[in-house]
């Protein structure tokens, strides 16, 4: 299921480039994984390819949309128009892929009836309207970690199933509700992590370098 995706972006980034078949060997090449597990991923959407051939190409994309449920358009509805709101509502990236923003709600007076990316701020007290007359089944919570929970609450009782929660928090929700967390600042610690661990490597490289540095520790 996390691979799928992965292999849509890079298939039609290979589509664009005027590719209309392709090797189980090039897709894991592309995806950084192996060849073996790429055809086992693909067999699961009735997808063999030919020997000699490989797998068209166009035909694959919409062989992934349909597993993905990308046969038609999302609409989201995003809690929140700070900065984070405003940045992921300008992000045209959203309804290119299929998921328009429907809607965009906030409890600050000064925030609703602005527009941003061409839909208006609506009262977080619109979002039950929103959900039924646009029929949008995912949230997203853009909000501050505070009012992360609330959000998610009120995106339940709205009637959304599957919540995109990027707030710097941990939410809940009642069973059934489909949940996905985007922590930028976890993201960037895992990287930071890395960089320290190439940091210790060259530490470490250039003090083996140094004629009689690897005694220095002992005898002092």
């Amino acid at each position: 299921m996390a691979r799928l995706p992965v292999y849509l972006q890079l298939l039609s980034e290979q589509f664009d480039a005027g590719v209309s078949n392709i090797s189980s060997e090039e897709i894991a090449e592309l995806a950084a994984v192996n060849a073996a597990k790429v055809r086992k991923d693909l067999s699961y959407l009735g997808s063999y390819g030919t020997r000699g051939v490989g797998y068209e190409v166009e035909f694959l994309i919409f062989q992934i949309k349909r597993e993905l449920g990308l046969t038609h358009d999302w609409h989201v509805v995003i809690v929140g128009a700070g900065n984070l709101g405003q940045a992921l509502a300008g992000y045209g990236g959203f309804g290119e892929r299929g998921f328009p923003v429907g809607g965009i709600v906030d409890v600050a007076d000064d925030k609703v009836g602005s527009l941003i990316g061409g839909v208006r701020v609506r009262h977080i007290d619109d979002l039950q309207h929103i959900v039924q007359s646009q029929n949008v089944a995912i949230g997203v919570i853009a909000t501050p970690g505070p009012a992360a929970q609330d959000a998610a609450d009120a995106l339940v009782a709205a009637g959304v199933t599957s919540i995109l929660n990027f707030a710097p928090t941990i939410i809940s929700a009642p069973h059934g509700i489909s949940i996905r967390k985007v922590d930028l600042a976890v993201e960037l610690q895992i990287l930071s992590y890395h960089e320290q661990r190439r940091a210790n490597a060259r530490q470490s490289t250039a003090l083996k370098a140094v004629p009689g540095a690897s005694g220095r520790g002992a005898s002092a």
